[in-house]
């Protein structure tokens, strides 16, 4: 005779049960579309080393529970994914939220989840299915231990590369106006979906860069990258200026004007250098200015007017002017390494993707200048309105069956089959 009360199902058993009943994870992004200029686009965590995107992509016709959150640790930040419920709704759907945390202050990020793990426990009741983690990036191993004991639910970890691939496939193909070309003469143009989506080119900057050469689907390499990246930018910006924040690091930026500190064409020649295609204001040499000041002060060098002051005898430099240096220095490397891996590789289209671009319009400028100039206009960069949360979404993902969407939805027909094979397997289970 069965017992009464069987024993937990072992953790095989539970995923064998998300493989017979899709319907479980089925995340359905029919009709998805960003929400813009919401009121109820606020942060839930108002505080220092937290940053709400508050562009919540909806999807209208998903009303199940969603029983999973995703999150992507990183060297300097934690970006987690996760869904919410509209009731009150017209039609009952429900939005993506995108929320990072410094990895830092990673235990912000624990009380988060935390939060929703109450907030999911209440909608699903007793008999609801319990709260889960997808965890990608480094740090998904290197906290994984305080995650489990902090949490006390189920942290499944996902291949980070694989995530960014899933990531970046599903913001390509299903989320109308995410990927855009950006420049100075035309901001935001936002592409049209392609029908040659692959092969293709993914530069992810966060603390550093990884370059990805995707020929189709599931079918991937990383091909190089670069130390110098995001954490580059934030950990020099730090000794520089003493700002401690990024959104502060890019607003200095903004008031900068690299000519302060950079040596430019200009200063060797007087003028452009036309001959070989360099504007006066092309950068010579990035800091390049700094030394001959200094000289200059020290009664080196001859003296120009014109420059930054003195004070105590030592040449001012703005922190604003430093800033921009240092963005478009880090910008143009990485744009120039992007356009030679292309060319190795013979791929057209390059994404850009990582938490350091984060919007911010001279850093896209800059790296679409770079792509442009050196492929001769041959080749387009192309960004993401959600360009930090790509891995994380991708784990997000990962709890969702294979061919679901607008572009490979599950057919009809197989829907049945689907059901009487779960019904099957409950049966023979019970036997």
């Amino acid at each position: 005779m069965a017992s009464s009360n069987p024993p937990p199902a072992p953790r095989g058993g539970r995923l064998e049960k998300a493989i017979t009943n899709p319907g479980a994870v089925k995340i359905n992004v029919k009709g998805a579309f960003i929400v813009d200029d919401d009121p109820r686009s606020k942060s839930p965590v108002r505080t220092d080393g937290v940053h709400y995107e508050g562009h919540d992509i909806r999807l209208p016709h998903h009303t199940g529970l969603v029983s999973h959150v995703a999150v992507d640790i990183g060297g300097s930040l934690a970006k987690l994914v996760y869904y919410t419920r509209e009731l009150d709704s017209v039609d009952n759907g429900g939005r993506l939220n995108f929320i990072n945390f410094e990895t830092s202050r990673i235990d912000l990020c624990l009380d988060f989840i935390k939060q929703l793990k109450e907030e999911h426990e209440k909608l699903g009741g007793p008999s609801g299915q319990e709260l889960c983690v997808m965890a990608t990036g480094g740090g998904a191993y290197k906290y994984y231990d305080k995650l489990k004991e902090t949490l006390k639910i189920d942290i499944i970890r996902e291949d980070e590369m694989e995530c960014l691939i899933t990531g970046l496939d599903f913001f390509i193909t299903e989320i109308p106006n995410e990927v855009f070309t950006y420049s100075e003469t035309e901001p935001m143009q936002f592409a049209e979906a392609r029908p040659d989506v692959y092969p293709y080119l993914l530069v992810n900057i966060g603390s550093g860069v990884s370059m990805i050469k995707v020929s189709g689907p599931k079918q991937f390499q990383r091909v190089g990258g670069t130390h110098l990246g995001g954490g580059t930018f934030w950990g020099l910006m730090s000794l520089l200026t003493g700002a401690r924040t990024f959104d502060d690091m890019l607003a200095m930026a903004d008031r900068g004007d690299n000519s302060g500190v950079d040596m430019l064409v200009g200063d060797i020649y007087g003028m452009d250098y036309s001959k070989i295609g360099l504007k006066h204001t092309a950068i010579a040499s990035t800091f390049g200015k700094v030394f001959r000041m200094k000289n200059q002060v020290d009664g080196d060098g001859p003296e120009e007017s014109g420059e930054s002051g003195e004070s105590n005898g030592e040449p001012m430099f703005q922190f604003e002017d430093m800033s921009r240096s240092l963005l478009y220095a880090i910008s143009n490397n990485i744009g120039q390494i992007a356009y030679l891996q292309s060319e190795k590789h013979q791929v057209k289209h390059i994404y850009f993707g990582g938490s350091f671009i984060r919007g911010h319009r001279q850093t896209m400028n800059t790296l679409s200048y770079a792509i442009k100039f050196w492929s001769k206009g041959e080749k387009q960069a192309y960004f993401l309105r959600h360009e930090g949360y790509i891995g994380s979404v991708g784990a997000f993902l990962r709890r969702q069956p294979a061919n679901w969407g607008r572009r490979n939805s599950i057919d009809e027909k197989t829907v049945p089959q689907i059901a009487r094979a779960a019904a099957e397997a409950q049966q023979h289970s019970d036997s």
